[in-house]
């Protein structure tokens, strides 16, 4: 008696492949970013993990393998929030300058991605989060600002110039007052980089013949 063949596998139905191992630096670095872009939408409270694994395509069990915990995560997201201090580096005496023109270089509206002033904007309210913004801004923003400047009391006029640019980058992009959002953008550098070259020349601002009493009208 003839032996019957064993059927041939069918071409429809392919046999399942082994699943490929996962990269483990890019998955962190997916997470990362996913907890970057919440963080400046929602801030610290606004946001839970799971919503962050989601975006990253990963479970919520799987970013606490990477981080621990929320409060960790946030903390590697500062970092990276606050990483880029190169617009200190080089010539103080065009720093100034510089800063001032990237802070208008951008339409002032609302940012869809990441964005450090927010995420720090959104956050401040939850006092760990202030607490590991507060570490972060004056080890990567704050000191390498002050090592640059010359004469007395740097620290402060570090913060202090830092303090400014969030004020107009609150008002300017945040509030979208309408007297920065629809100012010429060359003409506002300039008055804002004779705002912050007195912080970094130490040097007072002019004193006027007479001073001016200023009304609010309140």
């Amino acid at each position: 008696m003839a032996r019957k063949k064993a059927p041939s596998p069918s071409r429809s139905s392919p046999a399942p492949q082994a699943k490929r191992p996962r990269n483990a630096v890019a998955t962190r670095e997916a997470i990362l970013q996913s907890a970057l872009v919440a963080f400046s939408r929602a801030g610290y409270d606004g946001v839970g993990l799971r919503e962050i694994a989601g975006e990253a395509g990963v479970t919520a069990i799987l970013v606490n393998r990477y981080f621990g915990s929320k409060e960790e995560m946030f903390a590697e997201a500062a970092k990276i929030a606050c990483a880029d201090a190169s617009l200190f580096e080089g010539d103080a005496a065009t720093l100034a300058d510089r800063v001032a023109q990237a802070m208008v270089a951008n339409p002032p509206g609302e940012s869809s991605g990441v964005d450090p002033f927010r995420l720090m904007l959104h956050s401040a309210s939850n006092p760990r989060a202030a607490e590991i913004l507060r570490e972060t801004v004056t080890a990567q923003l704050e000191r390498p600002l002050a090592a640059g400047l010359a004469g007395k009391d740097r620290p402060e006029r570090a913060a202090l110039f830092l303090a400014l640019i969030a004020g107009v980058a609150l008002m300017r992009d945040v509030i979208a007052s309408s007297a920065l959002a629809e100012a010429d953008a060359s003409a506002l550098a300039k008055r804002l980089a004779q705002m912050l070259k007195p912080l970094i020349d130490d040097k007072p601002a002019k004193k006027t013949d007479k001073p001016q009493q200023l009304s609010l009208g309140f």
